[in-house]
């Protein structure tokens, strides 16, 4: 292990971490930041909350302070692609924290907000154009934006891309590219497609990985109640009224089932908001922000939301829905625990959700204790034999005990 002063950064990038308190890298950049500053491509696996924007961003950074001259108009040095307006949004403060008193530019480009604005921005030109890959398309199309400058790549939460159908907008904008170039993709699961898609773009790439993929961050205590559907208002309302200050992040399935899960809260006293696809971004960044802040305590989001904060008080995260694709659960329960500290994840099960569990436990290769309730048998869960295999003596999982993270209260 090294400290940040070691690697032969530019020294602005070094005052901006000392001014920022970083001091010690984490596993990620530990392994990605000296491979990215020899020139390399990066193909980087690392759950949430591990520190993958500075593990790009300073090298990313690095290379832009030594090259000379300022971008022409409509043009960009590098380009960062991310799935969600949050995690764009997030990349780009963390990257305006590095270069602040220096001359490298930094651009966001996101959708639900004045394209008109963002056009005017591109037409200075940018050192680093921040982008979602919709939005990025439709000004490529309005020809505000020639990406034939860039010659630094970033694909972050790469394998979420590829959930959210943004494989045809990657075919689109990769030719429009500068050549040769440095790549860096960085995913927190490993698909087949994710493979093909770093043969696709990558030239001999360093792989680095700090947990393999599938698997929860180390400091999430996991819990899991069994109860009907119609039991979970009540339940939710119990836990959250054990630690009314704690910052809390809730998990709903669908837009409309997180609003109305909020309202709900909000009618019976709880400091809640929401965020999901049917909020304007103004109204998304207030809410996360308040979130941030403290001042609202429960924040009921869609999976919109699962990658794209990066809040270090969050002490609970809890699935009122379980997700129906398993990897969602690990991008979902990574919003706490992070930054070092420990956190709580919490899952409400009703019975029609059984075999949702049983592939998210798949993934995990191992079962999610239990706090309440009696896992349903009809899907091939709770039954002595399937408990015997995965525990060895058939005895049930332990009981999970409810605990307090250190961590509760907002920063």
């Amino acid at each position: 292990m090294f400290d940040f002063d070691m690697l032969g950064l530019a020294p602005a990038l070094n005052t901006a971490l000392q001014r920022a308190g970083f001091t010690e890298p984490t596993p990620i950049q530990n392994q990605a930041i000296p491979l990215a500053l020899a020139g390399h491509d990066i193909m980087g696996l690392a759950q949430t909350g591990t520190g993958k924007t500075l593990a790009f961003g300073l090298p990313l950074v690095n290379h832009l302070l030594a090259a000379p001259g300022r971008p022409a108009p409509k043009t960009a040095k590098a380009l960062i692609l991310a799935p969600t307006r949050e995690l764009t949004n997030q990349i780009a403060d963390a990257l305006r924290t590095l270069t602040t008193g220096t001359r490298i530019s930094v651009v966001t480009v996101v959708g639900g907000q004045s394209i008109g604005k963002q056009i005017a921005q591109l037409a200075r030109g940018t050192d680093v154009l921040v982008a979602t890959p919709g939005r990025l398309i439709d000004l490529m199309d309005r020809r505000a934006v020639d990406l034939g400058s860039v010659r630094h790549l970033v694909l972050d939460e790469a394998d979420q891309m590829l959930d959210m159908g943004f494989i045809h907008a990657l075919r689109k904008i990769a030719p429009r590219l500068g050549t040769p170039r440095q790549t860096m993709l960085f995913s927190a699961t490993m698909p087949k497609q994710i493979e093909e898609l770093s043969r696709a773009y990558l030239k001999d790439p360093r792989r680095v990985q700090v947990a393999p993929p599938g698997k929860a961050a180390d400091k999430v205590t996991q819990s899991v109640h069994f109860l009907d559907k119609g039991a979970k208002p009540t339940k939710l309302r119990e836990i959250l009224s054990q630690d009314l200050k704690a910052l809390t992040l809730v998990f709903a399935r669908t837009k409309h089932g997180a609003e109305k899960l909020m309202k709900g809260l909000v009618a019976d006293g709880y400091n809640a908001a929401s965020i999901h696809g049917n909020k304007s971004q103004g109204q998304r960044d207030r809410a996360i922000k308040a979130f941030r802040d403290g001042t609202i305590t429960t924040l009921v989001a869609t999976d919109v939301a699962a990658r794209g904060i990066d809040i270090p008080g969050v002490a609970y995260v809890i699935n009122y829905d379980l997700p129906e694709v398993p990897d969602n659960y690990i991008h979902r329960i990574g919003r706490t625990a992070r930054a070092g500290r420990e956190g709580e994840a919490i899952a409400f099960c009703a019975p029609d959700e059984a075999g949702l569990l049983q592939q998210i436990q798949k993934l995990m290769k191992t079962d999610v204790p239990v706090a309440s309730g009696t896992a349903p048998t009809s899907e091939g869960l709770g039954t002595r034999s399937t408990q015997s295999r995965r525990h060895g003596n058939g005895a049930p999982p332990a009981q999970a005990k409810r605990r307090r993270p250190r961590h509760r209260h907002a920063a």
